[in-house]
């Protein structure tokens, strides 16, 4: 693929709220694969630890207007799960009450079918493959690799991290996670405010505010090296 031109394409300047590992790696999707020109970060005043991250000023998000104008600058809340995915959802409404438009991200690796429906404010990385009548809320992130089945419907402020599972006709609350490598069946509900750990198998509805552990995985008495005769 051509290098972008970012003279005729970085048409946008886009303001990411976050400094963490999360905020840096948004950082690096939009400007690879979208016409947005990264411009700054912001952080809440009390977590305000440095003055700039990768070149760009790191600003106070209280007083972000004054430095940002909402006339030409977008804003993407890069926060995980944190508080069952609160604060992203918090810091994401306050954005737009001070008047900013929510960016989204979908990588052009990810399959997303042509009805599937994304409201504002989503980040869908790369090989996530969302068939057909699917219905996905505001603030949802989508990590590596999730298949999301036909006819699903993903609550807002969900986060699913990576090579998960929802099956068909399966309807997902808000607030929710799913850990890596989760699964729920076909035409399950996942209530609002569930945690689903990772590799937890979900084949019946949940009631709201469940948390599902998967079953940690048996020690043996027999060492690795023993069992495959490594000589010392």
């Amino acid at each position: 693929m051509p290098a972008m031109s970012s003279a005729r394409q970085k048409s946008r300047k886009l303001v990411i709220v976050g400094d963490s590992a999360f905020a840096e790696i948004a950082d690096e999707y939009f400007r690879a694969h979208t016409d947005y020109s990264v411009v700054a970060f912001s952080v809440e005043r009390a977590y305000l630890k440095r003055d700039e991250l990768h070149g760009r000023p790191v600003v106070p998000f209280e007083t972000l207007e004054d430095v940002a104008t909402p006339a030409d600058h977008d804003v993407f809340v890069a926060v995980t799960y944190v508080q069952l995915n609160r604060l992203r959802t918090r810091l994401a409404a306050a954005a737009k009450q001070k008047g900013y438009r929510l960016a989204s991200y979908i990588s052009p690796n990810a399959f997303v079918y042509e009805n599937a429906t994304l409201g504002e404010h989503c980040f869908i990385f790369e090989n996530n493959v969302v068939q057909p009548f699917v219905s996905i809320g505001d603030n949802v992130v989508l990590w590596s690799g999730n298949h999301i089945g036909h006819h699903s419907v993903i609550g807002p402020n969900v986060f699913v991290s990576s090579h998960v599972v929802v099956s068909g006709f399966c309807n997902v609350g808000r607030n929710c996670f799913f850990g890596v490598n989760s699964s729920v069946a076909n035409n399950v509900t996942i209530a609002p405010d569930c945690w689903i750990g990772a590799g937890a198998v979900i084949g019946k509805d949940t009631a709201e505010g469940e948390l599902y552990r998967s079953s940690e995985p048996t020690l043996s008495k027999v060492s690795a090296p023993r069992f495959f005769r490594v000589q010392r």
